[in-house]
């Protein structure tokens, strides 16, 4: 969904998160899996940022450009915003020790070093992309900064820093070499691409309840994942927003630990698994799946102010013969309308669902939303319904052309 909008803008802009978030792209080029870099790449005149907001990786960044160039790609449209914080070999560390010293309240972290790195940026010790272009900046902030966390890896964990201060630095600063002529001050490109009104693409990172403020905490990325946020991480004033366009798949899935009330645990939630590819981009683990939770979606449309809705997978249910969707929950003997904000509640809660009668036909060669078949049709207008936004888009297949468009988003 993201590539075929990012087509139709000028300018992309991935707001937040790192290598954590995964994207499988398949467009007339082939199939990429993107993590850092903004699906506006596949056209060479479309600018592409990643924004103050992101967490870069500079050895993965490195590893996914040199992919794109084997492809023949052309990267020289990728610019990357010199505040943007810098993943550093010591988060990768604590990440995977913080995650095992919590046994069994594990929260489900890809062990990438986001967190870590979004602490280092809240304490104010973090070390930004536009250091790593600066000899003596980036000696001075790494020898306080490696000096607390061999401190930190030592007493605590009883290990040692993975590399050495010399190796790290001379290291970081061959990665600000290779990147030097992506990294770039950000905020007059995008004002002048406000001053001249062209298209520009927002592009998320995680899902709305992964939001660390109104997702289900502690279960939740380092960020805020929602259309403020996004606004938040790319620098661009909210009051410019013109729509956000909220992505649903046409079923529920989770990736990690967490609450998950309409999961399936039986040979329905593994069809659709198998059938749905459900396996995370960047971890390969298989992905929770369940019945679609309009409960969770409108909360979501509701503090993202979502406009539109982007419907995906809805060919996944061709030959699911009943289709639950869960409009509310029941706690005891009391019906709730809307998402508590407690895991022990959001544990406890039964489902109340509505049952459909699935249309056990294939949808891929839909093109209009009058040419699937109608049990399909009540149920994405059901969703529409209970999500409380209008259906913009809906895809029955990977490819760009298996997209309906009901509303032009640009």
């Amino acid at each position: 969904m993201v590539d075929l909008l990012a087509a139709k803008a000028k300018m992309v802009v991935r707001s937040g998160g790192g290598t954590n978030a995964g994207h499988t792209v398949i467009n007339h080029l082939g199939t990429f899996k993107l993590h850092l870099i903004p699906a506006g790449i596949f056209d060479s005149n479309i600018v592409n940022i990643i924004g103050a907001g992101t967490v870069v990786d500079p050895p993965a960044l490195l590893k996914e450009l040199a992919m794109l160039k084997d492809a023949g790609i052309n990267t020289s449209n990728l610019f990357i915003s010199e505040r943007a914080h810098v993943v550093m070999p010591y988060h990768i560390q604590l990440d995977a020790l913080e995650e095992e010293g919590r046994g069994a309240n594990e929260i489900g972290t890809t062990k990438r070093g986001i967190g870590p790195t979004y602490v280092d940026k809240a304490a104010r010790t973090g070390i930004r992309m536009g250091d790593l272009l600066h000899e003596e900046t980036l000696l001075s902030r790494m020898m306080t900064v490696l000096e607390q966390k061999s401190k930190v890896l030592t007493k605590l964990y009883g290990t040692q820093p993975g590399t050495a201060l010399h190796d790290t630095y001379l290291q970081y600063l061959e990665y600000g070499r290779q990147l030097e002529a992506h990294i770039t001050p950000i905020h007059p490109v995008i004002q002048e691409a406000l001053r001249r009104d062209i298209p520009i693409l927002i592009e998320g990172n995680q899902g709305a309840l992964l939001d660390l403020d109104h997702g289900t905490f502690p279960y939740v990325t380092s960020t805020a994942t929602g259309a403020a946020g996004a606004c938040q991480g790319a620098g661009i004033p909210p009051t410019r927003l013109n729509g956000v366009v909220g992505i649903f798949k046409a079923y529920t899935t989770r990736v990690g630990a967490g609450p998950f009330p309409t999961e399936l645990k039986d040979s329905i939630g593994e069809d659709i698994r198998t059938v749905g590819k459900e396996f995370g981009t960047t971890t390969g683990r298989p992905r929770r799946v369940g019945w679609f939770d309009a409960v969770a979606a409108r909360y979501a449309a509701e503090i993202n102010g979502i406009s539109t809705i982007a419907l995906t997978k809805l060919d996944v249910l061709d030959n699911v013969e009943r289709i639950s969707i869960c409009t509310g929950y029941r706690l005891h003997d009391t019906e709730l309308a809307t998402m508590p904000s407690s895991i022990a509640m959001l544990n406890s809660v039964e489902p109340i669902y509505e049952e459909y009668q699935g249309w056990m036909t294939s949808t891929s060669d839909a093109r209009s939303i009058e040419d699937l078949p109608e049990a399909a049709q009540r149920y994405v207008r059901r969703l529409s319904q209970l999500i409380g936004a209008r259906l913009g888009m809906i895809s029955v297949g990977p490819s760009r052309e298996q997209v309906i468009t009901l509303q032009e988003i640009f």
